[in-house]
């Protein structure tokens, strides 16, 4: 591993433990043994480090959409990536606020652009990849017949918006600790989302059966740390612990 990965790794620890705040020149140096003028050399200062680990962070978030299995049900797929999306979040809930600038640093301003007139959410090449990664499951949807509407991009912003705004109030303790939010908020809000957009409220109903179905086959996961925006103080997320279909 070159230096320049071992001060990439050493930032992404730095941040899980103690938040993106906590990182600077001097501790990042310290945790590889090398002095703060390494920090410089291999990224021309802290901007440059922060845009490197939110690049990698997205990298890895990739990889883990890109790890779900696709089906046969596109409509199962596309809510299988929000499945995917939320343990993103809450195994690294320090990561992800670096990712969508939910931090004092302002990584936000680096990653963000105007989707809506540009038809992609971020100048970074490895941000956009994961957004495409929706935009084509939702195509998969609208190519189907599952659902309706002649801009894939704006609906993906939808589903976005869904899980997103979920997580960030899951991970903030406005759902609790024990994953109950994703039976009764975030897998509704999901089925009405998608009959709104003309899926068969049959097979709308099926497709998130399915997932609550599949998330509860998981391993119950351990109790993770993830952040109380309001006062930076850790509380307990379980991803979705033994969520039940409805009947």
């Amino acid at each position: 591993m070159s230096t320049k990965e071992r001060l990439i790794e050493a930032g992404l620890r730095v941040i899980e433990t103690e938040g993106a705040e906590a990182l600077n020149a001097r501790k990042l140096a310290a945790e590889i043994g090398a002095s703060t003028t390494t920090v410089y050399t291999h990224f021309g200062g802290m901007a440059g480090l922060y845009e490197a680990l939110v690049r990698q962070t997205f990298i890895r978030f990739g990889e883990a959409l890109t790890a779900v299995e696709r089906t046969d049900d596109p409509v199962v797929d596309l809510l299988t990536l929000g499945v995917a999306y939320r343990e993103f979040a809450l195994a690294s809930p320090q990561r992800y606020r670096l990712m969508f600038g939910v931090t004092g640093l302002g990584s936000g301003a680096l990653v963000a652009q105007d989707l809506t007139a540009g038809g992609a959410p971020s100048g970074l090449a490895e941000a956009t990849a994961t957004f495409d990664q929706l935009r084509e499951a939702v195509q998969r949807a609208l190519d189907a017949g599952r659902i309706h509407g002649d801009d894939a991009t704006a609906i993906a912003g939808q589903f976005w918006s869904t899980i997103h705004g979920f997580v960030l109030l899951e991970m903030s303790g406005f759902f609790g600790t024990e994953g109950h939010g994703v039976t009764t908020v975030l897998a509704p809000h999901a089925e009405n989302l998608l009959i709104g957009l003309g899926d068969d409220p049959e097979k709308a109903r099926e497709a998130t059966r399915r997932i609550l179905e599949w998330a509860a086959s998981r391993a119950d996961a351990a109790p993770m740390p993830a952040l109380a925006a309001d006062t930076h103080r850790p509380i307990d997320v379980r991803r979705g612990r033994r969520p039940r279909p409805r009947t």
